[in-house]
């Protein structure tokens, strides 16, 4: 998946980086699959700000995806790969023998007219999803279920892959990119092959404008606060706030935030990497 660089014309465009989009076939979604998208501008329901440096932002469509992919036996054909502005992965329209349409989460290397499937009868072959029990062992995997029939919750953003490491009794040993490894059901969902657009994290916005486009004003550094607003603020000159930590006090450099009260604590094998 290439980028794309342009010539410094502007001051915007000496630094930009884009993605060059050859993957992506069609620039109009499908009317069917549309849903409206509501901006919120960082308030809640009474109308006060609860997120700050949020506002603004071209408006959307929300585009709906198939998360579950529990059309189960039936083939279905890809027709396009589109850009979906509410996530960094590209995503799949695909049509199945029966007439129904749905979006996917589009893996790296799936092209127009590639043939997808789920299930127990499907293959490990790219796009297909399949059950945990029944994958190969070393298997790339992403658009991973955490309770059976809920929905792929994991590894769903551009670039990304985790691998099934083993199996004991109910149980599958997923690496996940964070490096995590942890115990997910055999029952749960994965999709072979992973996520598109690898070369998200390439891009280089080039201005501050293409960041307001997407919703986010420009955000205040703690340091250069007063006392009143951030712990870190306050000083003559350019004096250090001390220990880094949020607007709430809470550290942010090593420590822990993770209740260890939690249930699926007893499910992860090994912490992701520091």
């Amino acid at each position: 998946m290439p980028v794309k660089k342009y010539k410094p014309i502007t001051p915007g465009l000496r630094t930009k980086v884009s993605n060059a989009f050859t993957e992506v076939t069609t620039s109009k979604p499908e009317k069917s699959l549309l849903a409206p998208l509501k901006k919120s501008g960082g308030r809640n329901n009474q109308g006060r700000m609860t997120m700050r440096y949020r506002g603004g932002g071209h408006k959307r469509r929300y585009r709906i995806i198939d998360f579950k992919r529990n059309k189960d036996g039936i083939a279905a054909t890809v027709l396009s790969i589109e850009y979906d502005p509410n996530r960094t992965a590209f995503i799949a329209l695909v049509e199945y023998t029966d007439g129904e349409k749905r979006y996917i989460i589009a893996p790296n290397g799936l092209n127009v007219g590639d043939t997808v499937q789920s299930g127990k009868t499907a293959t490990p072959d790219v796009g297909n999803t399949m059950f945990l029990g029944d994958i190969p062992l070393g298997s790339n995997i992403h658009a991973i279920e955490l309770e059976p029939g809920k929905g792929a919750s994991l590894v769903r953003s551009a670039g990304t892959t985790a691998t099934l490491m083993g199996r004991e009794g109910r149980y599958a040993a997923i690496k996940l990119p964070s490096g995590e490894v942890r115990r997910i059901l055999l029952t749960c969902r994965a999709t072979i092959g992973s996520t598109s657009n690898p070369d998200h994290g390439l891009e280089v916005f080039g201005k501050a404008g293409r960041k307001r486009w997407l919703g986010r004003r420009p955000r205040v550094r703690g340091v250069v606060m007063n006392p009143v607003d951030h712990p870190m603020g306050g000083g003559e000159g350019k004096s250090s706030g001390g220990h880094p930590r949020s607007r709430n006090g809470i550290m942010s450099k090593g420590q822990k935030t993770r209740n260890n009260k939690k249930h699926s604590s007893k499910l992860i094998i090994s912490r992701r990497k520091k």
